[in-house]
């Protein structure tokens, strides 16, 4: 049958794993992905006959099926068009809708549910001249087909799937050394702010900073400071992080992180990220050793964006969902980066990032451009050092003002010259992503 294609996705560099049929394709998607997705539409791009993965995306079920139109015609673009930006055009596209039975529900009612969804995912995909060569309901342990009409290999109550470990993609991708980090849920969870009464504290300590923090970032003389203060804690708070290395037998690591930074201290890095120059200095904390004690930081700060900061999780999560790209962590960066857009969509910086990471960009160039940043500084700082010791090594000299008169910054009363105010688009304490 036409619909149980032979798909050829790489499970590495130098690997290639054949799946032929909706079995093997619903057990290779948690490999492909790298994680277990759930409440999820996946979409995958297919190239060549022997249908080769290319591009994917994921993107949460709409709980209103008035919005499906909107959003299949909005995902099958994004994938067609996201594909021909990289130099080809899909041939086929796999849809995957992933989603656990309600209380009362069985997977198959979920099926049955969620076939408009992928009616419209397939419509919106050959509006575009791209067929959709396969689309599977996920639920509850078992698949369903929406395409193949064979109810000998298609029954409909579903088809079992394969036990974890035991299928082909299974076997190729332990070959490969690679895993999967566990299921969607368990991903956001590690990201998702504290809920109440456990978040009190935290929002206190958030109300605390922004008072004390909202006006100095609003002012031309104090904003400077603020991003170096900000930039100091947070260092002082990774290399706690650092001497505490999450170590099998500590419990859950999270909770480990969570105990050793307090709240005031969460909420003043927290605010003071809010910056989107101090935000872009803090993403040269991206490789090497810094980055496991950074990544650790910047999702604990993702935990502590309570209440009415939730929108100010934006900066932590696109922090996170860089430094886990940068570091080769593209399932973990997605997620982080999609969650960063669900705080807050019209974030700049997420946006870029989660659509680089999507197309299969290498963070290689941002991170070449961040390192240049850092050395130009740091040189900088060096070259400054340096004048200060060469004047200090001078003797004195006259002044150079007219005789009687003093130079003006000396004159008593004599006001330091200002800069021009500018605006800096601040809302609630933070610029623009």
């Amino acid at each position: 049958m036409n619909q149980h294609h032979e798909s050829t996705g790489a499970a590495s560099a130098g690997t290639q794993i054949t799946l032929r049929g909706p079995a093997e394709l619903a057990d290779a998607l948690p490999y492909v992905l790298g994680f277990h997705p759930s409440d999820s539409i996946v979409m995958i791009a297919l190239h060549g006959t022997r249908g080769r993965f290319g591009g994917r995306l994921r993107l949460g079920i709409p709980s209103e099926p008035e919005e499906w139109p909107a959003v299949a015609e909005q995902l099958a673009e994004c994938l067609v068009m996201g594909s021909e930006r990289r130099g080809r055009r899909p041939d086929g596209i796999l849809v995957f809708l992933c989603q656990d039975p309600a209380d009362g529900e069985t997977g198959g009612q979920v099926m049955e549910r969620l076939r408009t969804l992928a009616q419209r995912l397939r419509t919106a995909c050959g509006g575009l001249e791209v067929p959709v060569l396969e689309a599977l309901c996920i639920s509850s342990g078992r698949y369903w087909s929406y395409c193949c009409p064979d109810t000998r290999c298609c029954p409909p109550e579903g088809n079992t799937l394969a036990m974890p470990g035991t299928s082909v993609m299974a076997a190729a991708a332990t070959y490969a050394g690679l895993r999967v980090s566990g299921t969607l849920r368990e991903m956001e969870a590690r990201l998702t702010p504290w809920p109440a009464p456990r978040a009190a504290p935290q929002e206190r300590a958030l109300d605390a900073a922004g008072a004390s923090l909202l006006p100095r970032l609003l002012s031309d003389a104090e904003h400077e400071q603020v991003g170096a203060e900000t930039l100091e804690l947070a260092g002082r708070l990774m290399r706690r992080l650092a001497e505490t290395p999450p170590a099998p037998g500590r419990g859950d690591p999270d909770a480990v992180d969570d105990e050793l930074i307090a709240h005031d201290e969460a909420a003043a890095v927290i605010l003071g990220l809010q910056d989107r120059r101090t935000r872009d200095r803090a993403a040269e904390w991206m490789e090497g050793p810094e980055a496991s004690a950074a990544l650790r930081l910047w999702r604990l700060l993702s935990r502590r964006c309570v209440g009415p900061y939730g929108e100010h999780a934006a900066a932590p999560l696109t922090l996170a969902g860089w430094v886990a790209w940068s570091t080769g962590d593209e399932p973990a960066a997605r997620v982080a980066l999609g969650m960063a857009l669900r705080a807050d969509p019209g974030y700049h910086f997420a946006q870029l990032l989660h659509q680089a990471c999507n197309e299969g960009i290498d963070p290689e160039a941002l991170r070449r451009c961040l390192r240049q940043e850092r050395g130009k500084r740091t040189r900088s700082k060096g070259g400054a050092a340096s004048r200060r010791a060469r004047v200090r090594r001078k003797p004195p000299r006259p002044s150079a003002a007219a005789p009687g008169c003093s130079p003006p910054a000396a004159r008593p009363g004599a006001a330091e010259p200002r800069g021009r105010t500018r605006g800096r688009g601040v809302r609630h304490g933070r610029q623009g992503g």
